[in-house]
């Protein structure tokens, strides 16, 4: 794949577009109008575009419950997205998921869940399922900085080394668990090195340069096609707002915020 000028047109549309839908979804979500809580992802549009630029529509991603950018990323209508949040039954998920669990399967789309961590498990089982198959695509999970820390991230990630499955693990890491800096709860200085522990290409990455993320998302998927097996991307990104809608943020200074805002706008 190539990054062109119409290329980078289109993938501008669709950071221009998530981030529309993020501030419209959090707007009425103040206002009460959205049942449940809302977890926004503005900020975060260039990993998601990035990535899903990479993919084939047949390959298959898992997410976590921060995960709008990463659907309407990958195809599904805005409109149907919108209509999950207001639970209607016209909602991707029927109503019954709302902004944490939107889910396609049929296009490919694994689902975001409420369990921390449980995305990169789900895309390890959809990779042992299409090397079973001997199916040419690639399955994608994605999880938080937070979710690193969690057993079932590692044992995922060891399961897809040892039978080398079409995986890409990418880490969507916007600094914070919900407020806790990734720094002050993470061992190490990179959160790559722990892949690389396993034996398995791991890169940390400018998650805001959305070319960047495309490259090593292509890279990592001709990889996994080839049967070299999985990957690990540490994409370094940023949250512009509270771990959830109605959250201030106060643990963050405003020169902090700003100084990432002027990487992406």
């Amino acid at each position: 794949m190539t990054t062109d000028s119409k290329w980078g047109k289109e993938t501008l549309r669709q950071m221009l577009l998530i981030r529309n839908f993020e501030e419209t979804a959090d707007k009425l979500t103040l206002r009460g109008k959205v049942p449940g809580g809302m977890h926004n992802s503005s900020g975060q549009e260039a990993v998601a575009v990035g990535v899903m630029s990479a993919l084939d529509p047949k390959d298959v991603i898992a997410t976590t419950h921060r995960s709008h950018h990463h659907t309407i990323a990958k195809g599904m209508p805005v409109n149907i997205v919108m209509a999950e949040l207001f639970t209607k039954a016209t909602g991707c998920s029927g109503g019954r998921g709302a902004s944490m669990h939107l889910a396609d399967v049929e296009n490919g789309h694994f689902g975001g869940n409420g369990i921390v961590g449980a995305g990169v498990g789900i895309a390890m089982g959809a990779a042992l399922g299409i090397k079973q198959m001997g199916h040419k695509k690639v399955a994608v999970g994605f999880v938080g900085d937070g979710g690193v820390n969690t057993g079932r991230t590692w044992e995922a990630v060891n399961m897809a080394v040892i039978y080398k499955l079409p995986l890409i693990i990418i880490v969507d890491n916007n600094q914070y668990a919900v407020e806790t800096f990734v720094e002050r709860v993470t061992g190490g200085n990179d959160i790559a090195k722990r892949g690389a522990g396993f034996g398995l290409p791991s890169f940390t990455i400018d998650g805001q340069d959305v070319e960047e993320v495309h490259k090593h998302t292509s890279e990592a998927r001709n990889r996994a096609l080839a049967g070299e097996g999985p990957t690990f991307i540490n994409a370094l990104t940023y949250r512009y707002y509270g771990h959830n809608v109605g959250e201030k943020g106060q643990y963050r200074t405003q020169e902090e915020i700003a100084d990432w805002r002027s990487q992406i706008g």
